[in-house]
């Protein structure tokens, strides 16, 4: 596909590594760049850890002294870029959760038509709950676009903003391709239980997990990957569960594929989500998943006894009953691996970047 104008789009995001959102930010970026579109990705700190394409412009380096100082100076260094670059496109990524600071970002920085999006069915990380602010932050944006329909429709509810969209996270599925193959060289080398996600907050309830899993009884080792300041109550918790000769903490991964393409299916046991990838990357590895019926993502995700198993909501005893019974039940664990792949190439790169040229007008 080429184009008849010269498009530059910027993605702002908080890193380019370590998160959904940034993955998703990193993804776009490939897809944008390989089309021919000049793509500059702005980030707020300088870490990497994901493949992408175009120009990055970290922050980070704009930094000049402390407090209010800095801030002052950063973003008057950061509007020079906006006004010297003149993109057609701005991309928000990030948390937008100070109301005040973020009025300041999107009516001084952003004067290019702006996408903001929304990973999170946590909203107030991403739009204040005083309506007021709201509005003064989104009324000019040229769009907002949610990861799963439920996030869409509970900002349509609580907000009346006219302009929200859907669009799922997109997989990078030939980066999988090409990683999944890679060996591992733990002691467990196949036929285990999975779980991947950050450990800094409780978001992701591992410690539901550990629970489940001492529940189900199950004789497959787990294993974690992901890091954070929980990791070592983690550990001490399947200790005191007297599971921790079947339970490895691997740390972070910057190639879980290699885990998920080895393993015997994939569980989440989230509080929230906005659009979990770890699930429809695990899929693509032929696993079946099982996950917490949380809002939001896993049931725009899983089709029950299809592609894997949906629990009710933060029922710890349920999870631990999906686990056996997936293990167990052999024609329902192969009819659920046959399907995982077809289940999730919707969410391929190439579909789920034409849907974000259609939200732009561009080759339209």
């Amino acid at each position: 596909m080429k184009f008849q104008k010269k498009y530059k789009i910027a993605l702002v995001g908080y890193r380019l590594g370590v998160g959904g959102a940034e993955r998703v930010m990193a993804n776009l970026s490939i897809f944008l760049d390989n089309l021919g579109i000049e793509t500059h990705i702005i980030t707020v700190i300088d870490q990497y850890g994901y493949e992408y394409k175009g120009k990055v412009i970290a922050t980070q380096k704009l930094k000049v002294g402390t407090g209010i100082f800095n801030r002052i100076s950063r973003l008057i260094a950061l509007k020079k870029i906006f006004t010297k670059e003149k993109y057609d496109f701005i991309i928000d990524f990030r948390f937008r959760n100070k109301p005040f600071q973020e009025f300041l970002i999107a009516k001084l920085l952003y004067s290019s038509r702006t996408i903001f999006t929304i990973h999170s069915a946590a909203l107030d990380h991403y739009i204040p709950l005083n309506r007021f602010w709201a509005q003064k932050i989104y009324e000019k944006s040229f769009a907002i676009i949610t990861v799963s329909n439920f996030i869409k429709d509970a900002i349509e509810k609580q907000y009346a903003f006219d302009n929200v969209q859907t669009i799922y996270n997109t997989v990078n599925t030939e980066i999988i391709d090409t990683l999944a193959n890679k060996k591992i060289t733990e002691a467990f080398q196949d036929n285990f239980i999975l779980a991947v996600g950050q450990m800094d907050s409780n978001v992701k309830q591992f410690d539901h997990l550990l629970e489940a899993y001492h529940q189900s009884n199950v004789s497959l080792p787990l294993v974690i990957c992901g890091e954070g300041k929980l990791k070592q109550k983690l550990i001490a918790l399947a200790q005191n569960l007297q599971i921790h000769d079947k339970v490895f903490f691997v740390g972070f991964q910057e190639n879980p594929y290699k885990y998920m393409a080895k393993a015997k299916l994939l569980v989440m046991s989230s509080a929230f989500e906005g659009f979990p990838n770890v699930l429809v990357e695990s899929l693509y590895c032929e696993i079946p998943v099982i996950s917490y019926d949380c809002y939001s993502g896993p049931n725009e995700i899983i089709s029950q006894e299809y592609n894997g198993l949906l629990v009710e909501n933060q029922n710890k005893t349920a999870l631990a009953n999906a686990i056996k019974r997936l293990l167990s039940d052999v024609s329902l664990y192969d009819y659920c691996k046959a399907n995982a792949r077809k289940s999730v190439l919707k969410f391929d790169l190439n579909s789920i970047g034409k849907q974000w040229l259609e939200v732009m007008k561009i080759g339209i």
